[in-house]
C-alpha cells in the first residue's frame, strides 16, 4: 500500500472534522484520541460523568469503520466477563473457546476503576501484548486494537485505584473538561431542536479503513524521521521528571517511547515527514502526566503533574531542527 503525507494529512483531517459533526468542542480531546490510534496506544480518559465520553469513542468508531464494543465495568465483574469463556460442547465432550469483548478493534472500558484488581489484571496482556492465553491456547486480538477507559477524578466510593503496571500501559491520560459556555449553549440549542447526537452518528462517513488505519500506524512508526537533536531532547525531559524533589516516581522509559512515536503521529497528521520540537511539547502533558507521581507532602501544597511537565517543558533548552 502505496502512502502519501499529503494525502493521509488530508485524511486524518476529514476524520477529525467528522467526529465534529456529532462532538461540540472537545478539540483537543478528538486530537489526542486521534494521536493515539494513529500511535497504535491505548488512551485514559479522565472527566466528570456526561461528559459524551462514550459518545466520542463511538463515533471514532464509526469514521474508521472500525468494530466497537463497550465494557461497563462493575465491582462484580468477573476476568473471563472480558477475555471470554470455555463452553462444554455436549456433542463431541470437549470445550469450545467463547471469545469476550475485548475480541474487537475499539474497546471502551466504562469506568474501569470500578472492577477489582483481579478483573483490571485481565486487561494488561490484552493491552500490552494483543492477545488472551486461555486453556493453554494463545488468541490474537484483531487489529488494529486500542483500548479507551473512562475514569471518574471524583467519586471514590466503590473504586479500585488503577495499579501503576496498568496506568503504565496507557499512551494517553487525557483530561476531558466541561464544555465553555458557547459550547455548551450549542448542546443544548441542538437537543432542544430535536438532534440526538446518537442519531447523528449514522451521517458520519468512514474516513479511513482499519486496513490503511493498520498501515498508516505502521508508516508512523517507520516513515516519520526522528532526528537524534530531538531524540535527545525526548530523553532530556523523561529524565528532568526523575529529578524534581517534588515527584515521588518519574517517568519511565515507556514515557520516551511514546513520546517519540506521538511526536511522529503529530508530525503526520500536520503533514510532515520530520517531528520538530513543538510536535513533543503538543503531546508531553497527556504522555506524562500519569506517570509522574507527586509526594504527598508536596500535593497537599497543590504541586500537580501538569505543573511539573510545564516546568520542565520551559525550562530544557529546544534543539534548532
Amino acid at each position: 500500500m502505496s502512502l502519501n503525507i499529503n494525502q493521509i494529512s488530508k485524511q486524518l483531517k476529514s476524520l477529525k472534522d467528522s467526529i465534529g459533526q456529532v462532538i461540540v468542542g472537545q478539540q483537543e480531546v478528538v486530537e489526542g484520541v486521534l494521536l493515539s490510534l494513529l500511535s497504535d496506544g491505548h488512551v485514559l480518559l479522565e472527566g466528570a460523568p456526561g461528559l459524551a465520553k462514550t459518545l466520542l469513542v463511538r463515533a471514532f468508531a464509526k469514521a474508521t469503520s472500525c468494530e466497537f464494543k463497550r465494557i461497563q465495568f462493575t465491582p462484580d465483574l468477573m476476568p473471563t466477563d472480558i477475555t471470554g469463556v470455555s463452553v462444554y460442547q455436549p456433542k463431541d465432550a470437549s470445550f469450545k473457546f467463547q471469545k469476550g469483548p475485548v475480541f474487537t478493534n475499539l474497546l471502551l472500558a466504562d469506568e474501569i476503576n470500578r472492577a477489582p484488581p483481579k478483573t483490571q489484571a485481565a486487561m494488561l496482556e490484552a493491552m500490552q501484548e494483543r492477545q488472551v492465553s486461555a486453556e493453554n491456547t494463545i488468541y490474537p486480538l484483531p487489529k488494529p486494537f486500542l483500548v479507551l477507559a473512562t475514569q471518574n477524578p471524583i467519586e471514590q466510593e466503590g473504586t479500585y485505584p488503577l495499579p501503576e503496571a496498568q496506568v503504565d500501559r496507557f499512551m494517553f491520560k487525557i483530561i476531558v473538561n466541561y464544555p465553555s459556555e458557547e459550547e455548551e449553549f450549542e448542546i443544548v440549542k441542538r437537543y432542544t431542536a430535536g438532534h440526538d447526537a446518537y442519531d447523528e452518528l449514522e451521517n458520519i462517513i468512514p474516513s479511513i479503513s482499519p486496513e490503511e488505519l493498520v498501515a498508516i500506524q505502521k508508516f508512523v512508526r517507520e516513515g516519520i524521521r526522528l532526528s537524534d537533536e530531538v531524540m535527545k531532547y525526548i530523553v532530556r525531559i523523561v529524565k528532568l521528571t526523575r529529578e524534581s524533589e517534588e515527584v515521588l516516581i518519574g517517568a519511565s522509559p515507556r514515557a520516551s517511547l511514546w513520546l517519540a512515536i506521538a511526536g511522529k503521529a503529530h508530525a503526520l497528521f500536520e503533514g510532515r515527514d520530520y517531528v520538530n520540537p513543538g510536535d513533543i511539547q503538543r503531546v508531553a502533558r497527556n504522555i506524562l502526566r500519569h506517570r509522574v507521581i507527586i509526594s504527598p507532602e508536596w500535593e497537599f501544597e497543590g504541586i500537580t503533574s501538569d505543573i511539573i511537565i510545564d516546568r520542565i517543558l520551559r525550562n530544557v533548552e529546544i534543539p534548532r531542527v
